[in-house]
């Protein structure tokens, strides 16, 4: 069988294969076809430039298809992750850094403030700060007050 294999697959099979794989992507959620479609197509293009037996080829794709999810786990999709804090409770919230984008100083200092990243699922805030600020303004959140965060100039 090895032998009927070792004569008839071809270095475009692979790179046929590969291509398959990465537009069934397209259709799948898991983000990992495209690596094993990657990875043979790389084994094909290495066939191309030097043959050798379907056995190595397989060998090839397995530990390079490995190497490559594992890499894209570990290394590079925990850098891709948003820097958005929804979902998390008030701890999430506390401490983080706001620009003031309307102020009303005349009703008990009251306001609202925009976050460069959404955070629990919303980037403009109503807040209450006894400080002295102005539009445009740092400032940071100290605590919650219902719906309105408490913050200070920064």
């Amino acid at each position: 069988m090895f032998e009927w294999l070792n004569a008839n697959i071809a270095y475009w099979h692979w790179l046929i294969f590969g291509l398959c794989l990465a537009f069934a992507e397209l259709m799948l959620v898991s983000f990992v076809a495209l690596w094993f479609g990657l990875s043979a197509i790389v084994v094909g293009l290495l066939l191309l430039i030097y043959p050798f037996s379907f056995t190595v080829q397989l060998l090839i794709w397995v530990v390079l298809s490995v190497f490559i999810v594992f890499a894209w786990f570990k290394w590079v999709s925990p850098h891709l992750k948003t820097k958005t804090f929804s979902g998390m409770a008030r701890e999430g919230m506390i401490g983080q850094i706001g620009s003031v984008i309307e102020y009303n100083s005349v009703h008990e200092g009251r306001g609202t403030l925009r976050f460069p990243a959404p955070i629990l699922g919303n980037d403009e805030w109503q807040f209450i700060c006894t400080d002295m600020i102005e539009l445009g303004d740092r400032v940071i959140v100290r605590e919650f007050s219902g719906n309105t965060l408490i913050v200070s100039a920064k």
